[in-house]
């Protein structure tokens, strides 16, 4: 998650901030706050003082699917964060060792388009950020020597 943080850090669009610091966000529709490992949202939003941020002002979010969380997040936080219009969902799915980039946010359809590529090739993401992310060095927790 770190390396994601730091990959991103010089694309993010201006005026927004990246982290990795707990935080929960609300999503129109949805029953729970969600608390993604990484997220990107707009400055003035991130200094909130609120523990429930709202979710429409998130430009990406990145979690890690491992085998507890996997259709979690694979399947319902893609409705979730699509439906609310997050630009960017970053899925890294360790039990296959494939980072899955969703796009296209849709209030009906969650994302539109995914890009799968397996850990250690370069993925695009679209706008906001319009970059490439190199994935080499991602791994599965315990995965590295």
């Amino acid at each position: 998650m770190e390396l994601i943080r730091d990959r991103l850090r010089p694309h993010l669009p201006e005026g927004h901030r990246i982290s990795g610091l707990p935080a929960l966000y609300v999503f129109p529709g949805a029953e729970r706050a969600y608390g993604p490992d990484v997220h990107a949202a707009h400055e003035p939003e991130r200094e909130s003082t609120s523990h429930h941020l709202d979710g429409e002002e998130l430009s990406f979010v990145a979690e890690p699917a491992s085998p507890s969380t996997r259709d979690a997040g694979l399947h319902d936080k893609v409705g979730v964060y699509g439906k609310a219009g997050v630009p960017v969902y970053l899925v890294l799915d360790t039990q296959d060792e494939e980072a899955a980039v969703c796009s296209s946010p849709s209030p009906e359809a969650g994302y539109e388009e995914s890009l799968t590529e397996p850990f250690g090739e370069k993925l695009s993401l679209p706008d906001p950020f319009g970059c490439v992310l190199d994935t080499s060095g991602f791994a599965a927790p315990g995965a590295r020597a």
